[in-house]
């Protein structure tokens, strides 16, 4: 059974995003919170937020405040985050193409937000930080994974700098969340209606994750974390052909080739990972090298841990274990 957070103040960056939306639900809906704090930059999606009916309709106890600003402004953030508990840090620039056309817009968010997210939950004294990654930033092949892998290592070292502070920053990374805003199921479903779907490689495999189970794996984090954790679910794959045809069977392909950066499949954990990475019954923790040896002896006692993940060990959505067959994607997508 997860644990509920009780009397706790929740600030969510990127708070108007697809994660952040459902973060906010399920908050309200399952835990106890004093406050939640959605901050982002978009005042359109902010009032659009504000006056959906889940939010109008809501009579709990949790105060719910919206805060207009942006990572890149760290004297608004130190502002957001006087009094807050926890952090999740969801905002980002996550588009490929525009990351590789704008690389300095991303890096200026990507990185020097999550610097600035570091800097002022250490000032305004938070207990617990957690960043959400991605399968990008794991050996990186473009700009947007690259501004990510140095973003994870940014939050992992905060871990160093504490002060005496009693602050935790760890870090989620997980794969294509299903249905998010810019992801490729949307936007195979508007394709759809001309009757051709565009796909850069049918050779394609990604690695899926469900909206509910990021939120899930996310909250079972941060009561697990003890700081410089980079946690990873273990998640299904599918085949971009698979998707295709749980889709729309009757639909014509055009095949237009890798976009700029784009992989053919993407990877989680690497075989330079795998050197200090601890696998559990569904999950893996990957951990700076010094960490590993009492990580295992601290964990050794639960009944999901399985040990440390043998040397060259690589977790990519082509060997994953488990794909998902065109029926179970079209079951997933009807609840989209």
């Amino acid at each position: 059974m997860t644990k509920k957070i009780n009397g706790k103040s929740i600030l969510i960056t990127g708070g108007t995003g697809s994660f952040g939306k459902e973060m906010v639900k399920y908050l309200l809906n399952n835990h106890k919170c004093s406050k939640v704090i959605i901050y982002s930059r978009d005042e359109l999606k902010q009032s659009e937020m504000m006056n959906s009916k889940w939010i109008s309709d809501y009579k709990g106890q949790t105060k719910i405040r919206f805060f207009i600003g942006d990572v890149r402004d760290k004297e608004r953030l130190k502002y957001a985050m006087y009094g807050v508990n926890y952090v999740f840090h969801a905002a980002a620039l996550k588009q490929v193409p525009v990351a590789e056309y704008n690389p300095f817009e991303c890096i200026k968010t990507n990185i020097i937000g999550g610097q600035n997210v570091i800097e002022s939950a250490l000032e305004c004294e938070v207990e617990k930080v957690i960043a959400l990654s991605t399968d990008k930033a794991a050996a990186p092949s473009n700009l947007y994974g690259a501004t990510k892998l140095c973003s994870d290592k940014l939050f992992i070292a905060a871990n160093n700098f504490l002060g005496g502070r009693k602050i935790n920053f760890s870090v989620v990374r997980y794969g294509n969340v299903m249905g998010s805003r810019g992801s490729v199921i949307p936007l195979f479903l508007e394709m759809q209606r001309n009757g051709v779907l565009k796909i850069t490689d049918k050779r394609m495999t990604r690695f899926n994750i469900t909206l509910e189970k990021a939120i899930n794996f996310t909250i079972e984090c941060l009561f697990k974390m003890r700081g410089k954790e980079i946690f990873v679910p273990k998640i299904p794959s599918y085949h971009i052909m698979d998707l295709a045809k749980a889709i729309n069977g009757s639909c014509d392909y055009e095949f237009i080739g890798l976009r700029p950066g784009e992989k053919l499949h993407e990877e989680m954990i690497t075989t330079s990972d795998s050197t200090c990475g601890i696998e559990f019954k569904n999950s893996y923790v990957i951990l700076p090298k010094g960490d590993i040896s009492e990580y295992n002896e601290m964990n050794c006692k639960d009944p999901n841990y399985i040990g440390q993940i043998r040397n060259g060990f690589t977790y990519n959505s082509l060997n994953n274990e488990y794909f998902l067959k065109i029926s179970e994607l079209k079951n997933l997508i009807k609840k989209i």
